[in-house]
């Protein structure tokens, strides 16, 4: 889809755009609905730990349980919904995780849930939903055209902590009133939403049609990962998303013990405090198209840093419940602020074909930050008390910020990403069946008075051919001819280098183009494939 116009940009520059899209507004209702659902379970899950254990260590590690399956599932999850009909993935997914919700819901109204079988069980429903993550949120901003893109990413992020104005609040009030069990039937009961509306909608988009046979789940996985790894704006996102998220955590990790302890509150007086983030997150949403037309994404993201860090210390430092209520407000919009600019810019760079692979990678560093950040900043709260742990948390936030001077943001236009479709496609010799490793060398000569420059393209390239599907990759040149210069990578399989061919993009094919303008035009550039030959022959 082609980069909106400034007109088309103008008619869409409402924070609610999106909603115009009946698809995207239906899967968005079901989603508030679930994530109601799974922050009620958060709120009692924790209350519940609270109460058998008194423990802030224990507390902190529900939302390890919680996060810990992201970490060993994600990358699967993303291969697996690059793959198959992500509909019906979906539906298996939704379908798994209120068994799960079910037997919590059954031991807590029987007494019979310990520390760990809490974690567990609720590990078990954190990996019902690593398995879905990857997919339902690449799939979301399929649904709107090219100009509500970006918003409706940020109206995913939003969902969220929309959710936790109303999950948390709701589930104190239903904890205090009926108990806990009661609040996992409900989230149960929630994932039937989702399910309803995946029942419901069938897409009238299809993948690309191929003649390739379809990748396999190991060579997916390693696919994926490689496209991340050589891409260096990815991997800065990631660098500052973990960053970011590892100290951050520590406020929603130890806020229930300050709820209970510093400010007195009941279960249903700390549903309130998560419920002033998810305001102040929903009110920072609907700033947001306005704050990106005067802000970068650098500054987006270091405003809401350093915002979220001061709420920290007041958090940490200041035992008045209105206060810490209406610093929340303020958490909750920096909150969106940083959330909705990382998963933007995230999802944003990556083309179509790795999309779901690629976002698994964002959500281990998200998750695994969260469940590391929690599980230190519990044991730091155990052993040097609350304020110092807080204070450490906000003493992070603030580096998080300053790491955008050292490494910043790339924005890269969605049109960049789009396949380049006029790479011809390799041939090999009829009845040849090689399935071993691929070496592709190519010659270049380059003109006179350009040699390091054709160099320098050259090494300006090596990402996207990583990008693409090479394993290695190195550039050589002639000792008796500066000039003379080959390129040569290696590939895992003859499929795979056809599928390298599909993968390069126009933002690929733009490097090659530089390439192309230093050669010789008299010393056309020579491309060779050369196959590692089947094992056969003979034993001694």
């Amino acid at each position: 889809m082609s980069a909106p116009t400034a007109a088309e940009a103008a008619s869409h520059s409402s924070a609610w755009a999106p909603f115009r899209h009946r698809v995207f507004a239906a899967m968005w209702a079901a989603q508030l609905v679930s994530n109601v659902g799974g922050w009620m379970q958060t709120v009692g899950a924790q209350w519940l730990m609270l109460t058998l254990t008194g423990s802030a260590a224990y507390v902190a590690l529900v939302q390890t349980a919680s996060g810990l399956p992201v970490v060993l599932f994600a990358p699967l999850a993303g291969a697996i919904g690059d793959l198959v009909d992500r509909r019906r993935f979906l539906l298996i997914t939704q379908t798994a995780m209120p068994v799960a919700a079910l037997v919590l819901a059954g031991l807590t109204i029987a007494n019979l849930v310990s520390p760990w079988s809490l974690l567990l069980l609720v590990f078990a429903v954190g990996t019902g939903q690593a398995l879905t993550s990857p997919t339902w949120q690449t799939l979301q901003p399929e649904l709107v055209d090219g100009a509500d893109r970006t918003q409706a990413i940020a109206l995913g992020a939003v969902n969220q902590n929309l959710a936790r104005a109303i999950g948390p609040a709701l589930g104190g009030l239903i904890l205090a009133a009926a108990g806990t069990g009661s609040v996992f039937l409900i989230n149960s009961a929630s994932f039937l939403a989702v399910i309803w509306v995946l029942a419901w909608w069938h897409s009238s988009t299809r993948a690309p049609t191929s003649q390739l046979p379809p990748e396999h789940l190991g060579v997916a996985l390693r696919a994926g990962a490689r496209y991340v790894a050589a891409s260096p704006a990815l991997l800065v996102i990631l660098l500052r998303a973990t960053v970011f998220i590892v100290f951050a955590s520590a406020l929603w990790a130890l806020l229930p013990v300050i709820a209970q302890g510093a400010l007195q509150l009941s279960s249903s007086g700390y549903g309130l405090l998560l419920g002033s983030v998810g305001i102040g997150a929903v009110a920072g949403g609907a700033l947001l198209p306005i704050l990106r037309k005067r802000m970068s994404p650098d500054v987006l993201f270091g405003t809401g840093s350093v915002i979220f860090a001061g709420v920290v210390l007041i958090v940490g430092y200041v035992p008045i419940s209105a206060v810490v209520g209406a610093s929340l407000l303020l958490g909750g919009m920096a909150w969106i602020l940083v959330l909705s600019t990382l998963n933007s810019l995230y999802q944003l760079t990556l083309p179509q074909w790795v999309r779901a692979r690629g976002m698994a990678f964002y959500l281990i560093a998200f998750q695994g930050g969260n469940a590391l950040g929690s599980a230190t900043s519990g044991v730091l709260a155990q052993k040097l008390g609350l304020m110092p742990a807080l204070t450490i948390a906000a003493i992070g936030l603030t580096i998080s910020a300053c790491l955008g001077i050292w490494r910043r943001f790339q924005t890269i236009q969605p049109d960049d990403l789009l396949p380049a479709g006029d790479w011809p496609s390799p041939h090999l010799v009829a009845g040849s069946e090689e399935t071993g490793p691929t070496l592709v060398t190519v010659e270049y000569w380059a003109q006179a008075g350009a040699e390091d420059n054709l160099i320098a393209a050259l090494r300006d390239t090596r990402f996207s051919r990583r990008r693409t599907g090479a394993s290695s990759w190195r550039v050589w040149r002639d000792s008796n001819d500066p000039g003379h210069v080959v390129e040569e990578f290696v590939v895992a399989s003859w499929q795979e280098h056809q599928r390298q061919h599909a993968r390069v993009t126009v933002r690929d094919q733009a490097r090659l183009e530089r390439v192309r303008a230093l050669t010789n035009p008299v010393r056309p550039t020579a491309v060779r494939h050369w196959v590692a030959p089947s094992s056969g022959g003979t034993r001694e």
